[in-house]
């Protein structure tokens, strides 16, 4: 600074890629003179800021096209589902934390050169997209109602049920966050084995002071890929939801890999659902209507659970127990664990490999059967209870087509009604 003989918050006049600095000295030197910064000056750096802001700007735009057009080879089809998940699913939330971002980086001088105005360009790109992903989620509804109208060949309308929400009104969905509700009670960490293992735990959720009369129940499996989650983590704004219109929620915890080797997974749902149906009358909910419902590894281990009543070979020490359910409603599941290149393979072998490795901990070579009976398109019946299965199109951890297949599959053979929506 003296060997330039820079003033106080006088900026370098150097070239566009250099570093500027600006100095807020406790005391300030006649001007002409060094300036003199004390260990209590405030020093801010912003030369290069309008080129850090051009560099957010194409990270978020790539960000954006990734919700638009995923990678769906692996290894990368693993990145982009990491990097695309939040810009998908909250993409006005995204927007304006990139609004608040261009508003800091104009503070600073950023539009004072053509990098800033360059990414300026980028976000207004970026903002298109995100508006875009805003009004295909708003559609959602109508796409759940297209499905509901095709399996019951009309329009579904139930005398006396409101379809607004009763707890996720916007405000919520634009916190994103699934605060803790004081009309909502949790009883946490009952025992569903009795076993003392903390892996087998589950929680009920009810209204405060319980239903107003005996309550459908739902189970939720949560997911991870089989080696990782918790109950506490996922499927809240649905079960709020069904809590608000008098159901009771139960959602439970399992065994994980690698520790735990199949069937060792859906053995504890299992058992988790024999407790539901033998206890869940003392919590307000009706034992004589019992749903499960999960995502991704939960949306295996529900349909596989309701495709597989009371199976002897999966209920060690409790094969009399009641372990059927009345409805499934499995989102994104892996319908298939064999890593056919048309089904769960479509994108790689990882699949494949990951269960051979962690949880089935068997190669598939010489233990095919192993593979197919945990497959739930494999255990179609006509038994199978009336399922409402979701999948996205741009899911690259799961394939489309294995939901597509398994969806066919059902409504072949299936006497119950099957719902099919396709984000």
């Amino acid at each position: 600074i003296q060997k330039a003989c820079v003033e106080a918050a006088q900026s370098f006049h150097g070239y566009p890629f250099s570093w500027c600095l600006l100095v807020r000295p406790q005391g300030v030197k006649p001007a002409g003179r060094p300036a003199i910064c004390s260990p209590g000056g405030l020093m801010v750096f912003y030369g290069a800021m309008y080129w850090g802001f051009f560099i957010v700007s194409i990270v978020v735009l790539a960000l954006t096209v990734n919700a638009f057009f995923p990678i769906r080879r692996e290894p990368l089809s693993v990145i982009s589902f990491a990097l695309g998940w939040i810009p998908d699913e909250l993409p006005i939330q995204v927007m304006l934390v990139d609004l608040i971002i261009a508003l800091v980086f104009a503070r600073y001088g950023t539009f004072r050169h053509w990098p800033g105005w360059a990414g300026l360009a980028l976000t207004a790109g970026s903002w298109v997209g995100l508006v875009r992903l805003a009004f295909i989620a708003r559609g959602a509804k109508d796409l759940v109602d297209e499905a509901l109208a095709e399996a019951a060949m009309g329009p579904v309308d139930v005398e006396g049920f409101d379809s607004s929400p009763a707890w996720n009104y916007w405000w919520r969905l634009a916190i994103a966050v699934p605060l803790r509700w004081r009309a909502i009670r949790r009883i946490r960490n009952i025992d569903y084995w009795g076993d003392g293992i903390g892996r087998h735990r589950l929680d009920i959720l009810e209204p405060r002071g319980g239903p107003p009369r005996p309550g459908p129940v739902l189970v939720y499996i949560h997911g991870g890929g089989w080696v990782i989650g918790d109950k506490r983590q996922q499927g809240i704004p649905m079960m709020h939801e069904l809590i608000q219109r008098g159901w009771v929620c139960v959602a439970i915890n399992y065994r994980l890999s690698p520790k735990a080797t199949w069937p060792d997974h859906i053995v504890d749902c299992k058992r988790a659902v024999a407790w539901v149906r033998a206890h869940i009358a003392e919590y307000g909910g009706d034992p004589e209507f019992i749903a499960v419902s999960g995502g991704s590894a939960g949306g295996h281990l529900s349909s596989l659970l309701a495709l597989t009543p009371n199976e002897p070979e999966w209920q060690p020490g409790f094969e009399d127990a009641d372990t059927s359910v009345d409805a499934c409603i499995p989102y994104y599941g892996v319908y298939d664990m064999t890593g056919d290149p048309a089904g769960s393979g479509a994108f790689g072998p990882g699949m494949l490999e990951m269960l051979e490795r962690h949880v089935m901990k068997l190669p598939f070579e010489g233990n095919r059967e192993v593979f197919v009976q945990a497959s739930p398109t494999d255990r179609v019946s006509s038994s199978a209870p009336p399922m409402m299965v979701f999948q996205g199109v741009n899911d690259t951890l799961v394939s489309v087509e294995v939901a597509r297949s398994f969806v066919a599959r059902l409504r072949e053979v299936s006497e119950s009604p099957v719902v099919y929506v396709e984000l």
